[in-house]
């Protein structure tokens, strides 16, 4: 069990700041999207938020209902094993699931597919915890030593489950609905989207961040970890540092509210700008 074990789910309605006008952003008619940040390995924070999807879908009208999970589901955290069997099996009568790339998982692909260098970066940043949580013995490697990057590198593709391996490969780099755009670092500024690169729309942080232009949509990111989240005109960033933090979030989508589902510790609501 993780150090997160005492979990509480907390729901908050957001509110524009006084002054500031409703958000114009909306999902298509009946449909609400749930947008998962960053989960990292902490498959007990995520089985939280889905319970909390299960039942916020419950008290909704909505008749199309979205999950988008953002990326990074691997390193870090205490099960990267355990959240991708969750991601697969999680998947209740109504509900359309999305899975997007992150550069977590675009590094561990690199590095299954021979990228030495990708690999070495991919264990350094919780890679080699996450290989051990599929059994490997990681005692006597390092990300820094070439000589084993070739042999962990053969043990993990042996190692991955069928299924696992199936999802990774999978993945979708940007997904819409309506005028929110999700994708898991954000996108180049001033690019039409069929331009991105790949290496933009799952790595890009400041030149986005900081951008004050109307991309066309808000979009919807993680990638870049804020003790909140981060609600700005042309995007909302969900990425808490679950890992962290222990503070998992979930971004609801409804026509044109916006709430928020957080595990542990209740959030001040975020201010717009």
């Amino acid at each position: 069990m993780s150090p997160h074990h005492a979990i509480r789910l907390h729901w908050a309605s957001y509110r524009p700041p006084e002054g500031k006008p409703p958000p114009a952003a909306r999902t298509p008619p009946g449909t609400v999207v749930y947008a998962i940040g960053d989960i990292h390995g902490c498959s007990d924070l995520l089985a939280c938020i889905q319970r909390g999807i299960a039942l916020d879908i419950r008290m909704r009208p909505a008749t199309r209902r979205v999950v988008v999970y953002l990326g990074d589901y691997i390193s870090r955290g205490p099960d990267t094993r355990r959240v991708l069997d969750q991601v697969i099996a999680w998947h209740p009568d109504g509900i359309e699931i999305v899975t997007l790339m992150g550069n977590h998982e675009q590094l561990l692909l690199r590095y299954l597919d021979g990228d030495l260098k990708a690999g070495g970066h991919w264990l350094a940043y919780g890679g080699l915890e996450a290989a051990a949580h599929y059994g490997i013995d990681t005692t006597h490697h390092s990300p820094s030593d070439p000589a084993t990057l070739p042999r962990l590198k053969h043990q993990l593709a042996a190692a991955l489950p069928d299924a696992h391996t199936r999802l990774l490969r999978s993945l979708a780099l940007n997904h819409r609905e309506g005028d929110y755009l999700f994708v898991h670092a954000g996108i180049a500024p001033g690019i039409a989207l069929p331009a991105q690169s790949e290496r933009d729309q799952v790595w890009i942080r400041q030149r986005f961040l900081q951008s004050p232009l109307d991309h066309g949509a808000v979009v919807v990111h993680g990638h870049c970890i804020a003790p909140e989240p981060q609600v700005r005109h042309n995007r909302i960033g969900i990425d808490t540092g679950a890992y962290q933090s222990g503070v998992l979030t979930c971004l609801v989508l409804d026509g044109a509210e916006r709430a928020f589902l957080q595990t542990g510790p209740p959030a001040n609501a975020p201010p717009d700008d």
